[in-house]
C-alpha cells in the first residue's frame, strides 16, 4: 500500500482528470476504476457486461470518483469502438489517462490442438482491440499534455510457456505496440507505458479454463498472488508521475513468483 503522503500527492495530480478504462467490468479494469476513483477522477468505463460495469461504477463512486459513466464496449468490434468513442466525445473533449485493459487468455492448449476461435479471441482483444481504442483516443489525449496511455501487458510477453503460444504472442504484440507508440508520440506530451503483471488472482484463470473453477483455483493454490487492487494502485502511481516522467515498462510479480515456472507454494494447512 502507498503511504498517506504519496496517496495525497497522487490525488492532487489526478483529481478531476478524465480516465478511460476498457474491460472495466472486472479484474484489473475494475481495480483501476476503484483506484482512480479514490483520487477523485472522472471515469469513462467500457466493457461488454454492462451489469457488471454498473457495479464497478458504483464502487468507484463510493471510493470517491467525481463521475463514473458507463457504456457498452467490445474492443473486438471496430463499430463498437467507434460508437463508444463517439459517446466519450459527448462527455469530454480531452482525455488525461487511457487504460487499455480489455483482453485475456482463452485455453491452455498446445499449438497442435488449439482452436482458431481461441486464437482469434486473444488477438482481437489483446492486440487489435488495443490498437482500435488507442487510434480513436489519440486525438483527445493530444489535447492534454502530460496525458498517459497505459497498456496492461503480462509477464507472458517476456517469457513463453507451454500452452501459451498465442497468448504470449498477443502480449508480446502489446509490448511492441507500446514501444512503437512511445516512438510515434515522442514530443507530443503523451506518455506511453506498459504494466506487465505476473501471477494475479482475478477472473483471468476462470476465463482461460472455460469456467472450470477447480482448475482455476489450483493455479493460485498455496500462493499469495497479486490482486486487482495491487495493479490499480500501480496504474495510479504511473499516471500520477510529473509530466516529464514516463514509466516505459514495469514488470510486477508477487513475491512468491520468482520466474514463470518457479512459484513458491505453501503446503495446505
Amino acid at each position: 500500500m502507498v503511504g498517506v503522503e504519496d496517496d495525497e500527492l497522487m490525488s492532487y495530480f489526478l483529481k478531476d482528470k478524465w480516465v478511460l478504462i476498457t474491460g472495466a467490468s472486472s479484474g484489473f479494469g475494475a481495480g483501476a476504476a476503484r483506484a482512480f476513483g479514490a483520487c477523485g477522477c472522472r471515469l469513462l468505463l467500457g466493457a461488454r457486461r454492462v451489469d457488471r460495469l454498473e457495479q464497478t461504477a458504483a464502487a468507484a463512486l463510493e471510493a470517491g470518483a467525481r463521475e463514473a459513466l458507463v457504456y457498452p464496449l467490445d474492443v473486438a468490434s471496430t463499430a463498437s469502438v467507434t460508437i463508444f468513442m463517439e459517446w466519450v466525445s459527448s462527455k469530454t473533449n480531452t482525455l488525461d489517462v487511457l487504460i487499455n485493459n480489455a483482453g485475456g487468455a482463452h485455453g491452455l492448449d498446445p499449438v497442435a490442438t488449439a482452436t482458431d476461435a481461441d486464437w482469434e479471441a486473444m488477438f482481437q482483444s489483446n492486440v487489435l482491440g488495443l490498437l482500435r481504442v488507442t487510434r480513436a483516443a489519440i486525438p483527445m489525449l493530444l489535447k492534454a499534455p502530460g496525458s498517459s496511455i497505459i497498456n496492461i501487458g503480462s509477464y507472458a510477453a517476456h517469457v513463453a510457456y507451454e500452452g501459451g503460444a498465442a497468448y504470449c504472442a498477443a502480449k508480446a504484440g502489446e509490448l511492441k505496440i507500446t514501444q512503437a507508440l512511445r516512438l510515434e508520440l515522442a514530443g507530443t506530451g503523451v506518455r506511453v507505458s506498459t504494466v506487465d503483471p505476473g501471477l494475479a488472482e482475478t477472473e483471468f484463470a476462470l476465463v482461460r479454463f472455460k469456467g472450470d473453477k477447480a482448475r482455476a483455483a489450483k493455479l493460485y493454490e498455496g500462493t499469495q498472488p497479486l490482486t486487482a487492487e495491487d495493479i490499480g494502485e500501480t496504474l495510479v502511481w504511473v499516471a500520477s508521475r510529473p509530466a516529464h516522467v514516463n514509466i516505459d515498462e514495469m514488470l510486477i510479480k508477487c513475491a512468491d513468483q520468482a520466474a514463470m515456472h518457479k512459484v513458491h507454494r505453501r503446503p495446505k494447512s
